[in-house]
């Protein structure tokens, strides 16, 4: 039997629907343990021992982890993100790391530009105003929101999602485009509607500023006191990316001093988001369950993408969508 034919061992991590587990299963043996559940962490461990392949999302994997599976040879994550594993530790295992970029995209930039919406005009605060049954006449100017139509938005990180978030302010809502990305980008059916700029001009120009950027070694804590400073005042400021490019206790000052006038957040640095962060509960702030690409379809199709790079792998052919270790220094 071939190295390619022969049944290996796969973990999955995190429930896939029955016909990506039956897919898998047809091919390879598999164990299914989620270490997140206290009860399964001793399952998950000793299926480690033997894995060859791992598929799932949401769990740290860090050399520690990873260390106890000599036999890996592929992680495939349900996920564009990889924060979630040791990056050098892979690359110097060789172990092949799978994501799933693209299928998330367009799912994720209406998220991200439902949260400018949400910010700018206010509409949980007045949804919950008519809840409470506080609606008992027609609204004061305490209320009122702020167009969007017509304000720059300003995008840290110009990559598939920055581009996809673009087109809806600029194209769907003629909002002038400013962004930041560290790497020459060209958008053709965009180049007369966004317009990239150095990174403190877009914090400087933009009414709302939007975060798109990766979580790196580079990026973590990117966003504090000096940058929100840079903010226009009033700028509302919109995270759907990471957490932890965010300091929270600047972001939570320029709330609180009234520089900036709102914030609208899908990810945060500890999640769930703790019950004591004031983030939480804080006035300005509209928070969200870490929800980018949470819709059925979207989902279904990062599972199948991942299967699909999980079965290449095991298979000896380059998956469809690996994750790029070149560069990460081991």
């Amino acid at each position: 039997m071939s190295r390619q034919q022969r049944r290996k061992n796969v973990v999955v991590f995190r429930a896939l629907p029955a016909d990506l587990l039956a897919r898998i299963a047809a091919v390879h043996e598999v164990s299914v343990a989620d270490p997140r559940r206290a009860e399964e962490v001793p399952a998950f461990r000793a299926a480690l021992r033997g894995a060859h392949g791992l598929i799932g999302s949401s769990v740290k994997l860090g050399a520690a982890e990873l260390a106890e599976a000599p036999g890996l040879e592929v992680v495939s994550s349900i996920s564009v993100g990889v924060d979630n594993y040791d990056l050098a530790y892979l690359k110097r295992r060789g172990v092949t790391l799978c994501h799933t970029p693209g299928v998330l995209t367009e799912t994720t930039a209406d998220t991200l530009f439902g949260l400018v919406m949400l910010a700018s005009r206010r509409f949980v605060e007045l949804s919950n105003h008519v809840r409470e049954g506080r609606w008992t006449k027609n609204i004061g100017e305490d209320l009122f929101g702020w167009d969007v139509h017509g304000k720059t938005l300003g995008i840290l990180g110009f990559g598939r999602i920055g581009q996809a978030l673009a087109r809806r302010a600029a194209l769907g809502f003629g909002m002038p485009v400013a962004y930041y990305d560290p790497f020459d980008v060209n958008v053709p059916e965009l180049a007369s509607r966004a317009r990239p700029l150095p990174f403190d001009e877009v914090l400087a120009a933009a009414d709302v500023i939007a975060l798109t950027l990766p979580l790196s070694d580079a990026t973590r804590g990117l966003i504090g006191e000096r940058e929100f400073g840079l903010m226009k005042p009033g700028a509302i400021f919109v995270n759907g990316s990471r957490g932890p490019i965010v300091q929270e206790p600047a972001l939570l000052a320029a709330l609180d001093s009234g520089h900036l006038r709102a914030a609208a957040l899908d990810v945060f640095a500890v999640e769930p988001l703790p019950m004591e962060s004031p983030l939480r509960t804080h006035p300005k702030v509209t928070p969200l369950p870490h929800v980018g690409s949470a819709t059925h379809e979207t989902r279904r199709r990062m599972a199948e993408l991942a299967t699909d790079n999980l079965l290449q792998a095991l298979a000896g052919t380059r998956p469809a969508c690996a994750y790029d270790l070149s560069k990460v220094e081991a």
